[in-house]
């Protein structure tokens, strides 16, 4: 009787202690962080990233296997996932090939894909030039229109000899939508050709209706060499009442590529105006861990509160174009241009954009 007695005390014992083991271990996952509040870069491989946020998502785009992807995720961090092929190029004709560096851009209540492409594959790059397609509805990930090449050269009457250009992002400014893209002065017949950027009006997303203006060359000495003089991938950022414009310089498959800045110079300024656009920079380089930084888009945290960068950086520091794609938080200084600091270690724990951790 007393060994039962006994062997029933310590089941009972085993079994309280189990279940106050368990209460324990659901009361410490009931307390944890449900979703990670940090995270690392690389968040993914790719180049050229352009992200845009509207409304509650993230939407993200690139050119891969000779196509055009679009992916949606609420959290920034998140935003090579869930990705789907939206447009394939035609089997002939001038953008059949070289897909490079779409962005998606949301104007006029319509989604508008604006990218380079050439009538031939492979090098020499000396027939890129810009297109863009429309959305058939407002879901970006429906079907497109093409709605053909942009005229990016300096007869807008006749419409003839288009010149090279990639990169082309477009913008309101003062009431009057933009289009800003890096170019050649001319074709040519080699692709080591300095790349100058240009800027001209827009009667719609579709249409060209000004000639260019040349607001940039890279004339400083951390824009040039030491295979090339380039500036590209414009993108417009805007800030209270100033206008930037961070670019990317220097050669693209080497560690020194780079972001500069231009700034508009006042809140009336006339952008078609060269005189009116201040450089300085380089804003945004790499470190001894870092290499080949450009090519950069922004946005803003899911809350609002906080403003990001997302751009690409090489693999290694060895020539070549294996990028992967980064992101960080930046701020304003005083004088109300971007501090974008320096670009974190590979590896390095970041705080997620803020309210996207709840």
């Amino acid at each position: 009787m007393h060994i039962r007695i006994l062997i029933s005390a310590c089941i009972i014992y085993v079994f309280v202690a189990a279940c106050n083991s368990s209460k324990k271990h659901r009361s410490h996952v009931k307390n944890a962080d449900p979703q990670p509040c940090t995270f690392t870069n690389p968040v993914g491989k790719g180049q050229d990233p352009w992200v845009i946020k509207h409304h509650d998502y993230y939407y993200f785009i690139e050119s891969r296997n000779g196509g055009i992807y679009i992916s949606r995720n609420k959290k920034l961090t998140n935003i090579k996932k869930h990705e789907k092929k939206i447009w394939t190029p035609p089997s002939h004709g001038w953008n059949q090939a070289n897909i490079w560096a779409p962005e998606l851009h949301f104007v006029h209540g319509k989604w508008y894909i604006y990218y380079a492409a050439a009538p031939k594959a492979g090098s020499p790059f000396i027939h890129q030039r810009s297109g863009v397609l429309q959305s058939a509805s407002k879901n970006p990930f429906g079907k497109w229109k093409n709605k053909g090449q942009l005229y990016t050269g300096n007869d807008i009457q006749d419409r003839t000899n288009n010149i090279w250009a990639i990169d082309l992002t477009v913008a309101n400014i003062h009431h009057q939508l933009y289009a800003i893209w890096s170019g050649w002065r001319k074709n040519r017949d080699t692709d080591h050709t300095q790349q100058n950027l240009y800027i001209a009006k827009m009667k719609n997303p579709w249409t060209i209706s000004s000639n260019r203006v040349k607001i940039s060359s890279p004339t400083a000495s951390w824009e040039q060499g030491p295979q090339l003089n380039l500036e590209e991938g414009p993108e417009v950022l805007k800030h209270k009442n100033k206008v930037f414009i961070i670019y990317s310089t220097q050669d693209s498959w080497l560690k020194t590529y780079k972001l500069g800045q231009l700034k508009l110079a006042g809140p009336k300024a006339n952008p078609m105006d060269p005189s009116n656009w201040v450089k300085s920079g380089p804003v945004f380089k790499g470190t001894k861990k870092v290499y080949g930084v450009g090519h950069a888009s922004f946005t803003t945290s899911p809350d609002g509160a906080q403003h990001w960068i997302v751009y690409h950086t090489k693999a290694d520091s060895t020539p070549g174009w294996d990028r992967r794609i980064e992101m960080k938080k930046f701020s304003w200084n005083k004088n109300g241009a971007p501090d974008f600091g320096t670009p974190p270690a590979p590896g390095e724990t970041l705080k997620v954009p803020s309210g996207q951790c709840k």
